[in-house]
Formats: structure tokens, C-alpha cells, sequence
């Protein structure tokens, strides 16, 4: 797991998932690539950069609102923003603006995101419906990936 930042609390929790750490990648993937690797249009080259940094900012987002239903709806915001950062992919190849190398790299690390995602979608949707969901950041200390954390602070 790559270190963001040496700061820790129970509402940067997102940090430790996954799928946030895989669509950062995405999208350091997505700004090489458009704005070091090839010659693209300036509003397409922000478009695609957007759409691919707002995947892991509405997972951030989602986490921290503690609710179980808006976190659900945030992270179906991310969804249809990595669908739209795809659908800018596949344009770039298809009018010759990325090469076939290059959006395979993206498609690749992409499908990975969106499967980490739709798997954390379906596993809140399970704690929503079974009402396991907490929906506050706990008085006391919890177990968090193996860190115990308690008042804003890993012990």
C-alpha cells in the first residue's frame, strides 16, 4: 500500500481501501498518458482527466458522509464517472489519439477499479439491508486493517 500521507484517522479510513488506491493509479495512468505520452486536445485532455480523478474524490466523499445510503450513492457517482473516463478512452484510441498499447494499459487497470467497486457497492448494499452499517464514527477505540484507532489517532 502506497502512503499518501503519514496522518491517520478513523475518517481517512478510505485511504487503506483498495479500490481508492487503484483509481489514484488510474488516474496518475490517465495523466501520464494524456498529458505526457501523447498530443491531445487541451479540452479533451481535461475532460478525461477529470472524470478518471473524480473516481477515487466521490469514494473519498462517500466514506467520509458516515451514511450508509449516501456512501452507496456516492460510490455509484464514481461508477458512472469511470464509466465516462472509458468511453473517453475508447474515443482517444479510436480517432488515433492514444495508441492501442496505450489504452489497453488503461482498459486493464480501469477493470480492475470497476470490478473493486462493484464488489464494494454489493457489499454495502449487504450491510445496508441487514442493517450492519454504523452509520458514526464510534466514542470508542475499533480494528481497522489490523490498526486499532480511537480518538482520531492510530495507536
Amino acid at each position: 500500500m502506497k502512503e499518501y500521507t503519514e496522518k491517520k484517522n478513523k475518517n481517512r479510513g478510505y485511504l487503506k481501501l483498495d479500490v481508492w488506491q487503484k483509481a489514484m493509479e488510474l488516474s496518475k495512468l490517465i495523466w501520464k498518458t494524456v498529458y505526457l505520452e501523447a498530443k491531445i486536445d487541451f479540452k479533451l485532455r481535461a475532460q478525461i482527466a477529470d472524470s478518471s480523478q473524480s473516481v477515487s474524490s466521490n469514494i473519498a466523499e462517500g466514506y467520509s458522509r458516515r451514511s450508509i445510503h449516501e456512501y452507496i450513492q456516492f460510490l455509484y457517482i464514481s461508477l458512472a464517472s469511470l464509466s465516462e473516463t472509458l468511453t473517453r478512452a475508447i474515443g482517444l484510441k479510436v480517432t488515433g489519439q492514444i495508441s492501442e498499447p496505450q489504452f489497453q494499459q488503461i482498459d486493464a487497470v480501469h477493470y480492475e477499479v470497476e470490478n473493486k467497486l462493484l464488489r464494494l457497492i454489493e457489499s454495502l448494499e449487504k450491510k445496508r439491508d441487514t442493517g450492519t452499517w454504523i452509520n458514526h464514527i464510534s466514542d470508542g477505540k475499533v480494528e481497522y486493517n489490523g490498526e486499532v484507532w480511537g480518538d482520531g489517532e492510530v495507536e
